[in-house]
């Protein structure tokens, strides 16, 4: 079922959609703990970013480094960087061919409900795979989206001041030898992409775009695209 917080389309909240191409997870985080701020004081709209990392896992606050099940000179042959990070949940990888979306959203302006927030982050996944023919759902208690026992998507966030960061990351044709090396968010379970259940992957940008007007119908935003290199500090990778 589709959640929406308003009851008429005639009224929208302004949004803009960031998309950084591909970037780093820190440089990446600075951006997003800028962005904060600013929304915090109410001096920009919603913003959400789009990106595509480098090799990473990350560690939300319910996480450990026992999940990371490779010595620490495998990570480093395959180029991947940890990180521990506030958002909640357990261990995530984020890497090519992997869709990551930050949301920088005011829940005062939707419902001040952060369940509702994150089901509704679920349902816009939901809905883009609908698109091409594949039936998702949620696994009660664990958040995310999974195909039958399969995770698709995976979902942490932060929130402060009633404001959000972090999000949700979806795989399209992410490297499967780097999610060996983990037990993702603390499961012993199988990770699955868009490719391999899709007639016809699409492109990155294909995925982004259709991701991204999901997520506004179900947020009743009005988005408008920005320019990133407005945002960046002069340390960004």
């Amino acid at each position: 079922m589709t959640i929406s917080w308003r009851k008429s389309d005639e009224e929208k909240i302004a949004a803009v959609h960031l998309p950084l191409g591909h970037a780093g997870y820190s440089a990446t985080c600075r951006l997003q703990e800028r962005l904060h701020t600013l929304r915090c004081r109410g001096e920009i709209c919603d913003t959400v970013l789009s990106v595509e990392h480098e090799p990473s896992f990350t560690i939300g606050r319910s996480g450990s480094t026992a999940d990371i099940i490779v010595p620490q000179d495998l990570l480093q042959h395959a180029g991947i960087t940890v990180h521990k990070v506030d958002r909640g949940g357990e261990i995530t990888y984020h890497g090519p061919g992997q869709l990551v979306i930050y949301p920088i959203v005011d829940l005062r302006d939707h419902g001040r409900d952060l369940k509702r927030y994150i089901s509704n982050l679920e349902q816009g996944v939901i809905n883009l795979l609908d698109r091409f023919a594949i039936s998702a759902d949620r696994r009660p208690g664990f958040p995310g989206v999974w195909v039958d026992s399969r995770k698709i998507a995976a979902i942490g966030v932060y929130i402060k001041h009633w404001v959000t960061r972090h999000g949700l990351a979806l795989n399209i044709n992410v490297d499967k030898t780097h999610f060996a090396m983990i037990n993702p968010c603390g499961l012993d379970v199988e990770t699955v992409s868009l490719e391999d259940l899709a007639d016809r992957c699409p492109s990155m940008g294909e995925i982004a775009a259709a991701l991204l007007a999901e997520l506004g119908s179900l947020f009743h935003w009005r988005i408008s695209t920005g320019n990133p290199a407005e945002h960046w500090d002069d340390k960004a990778v």
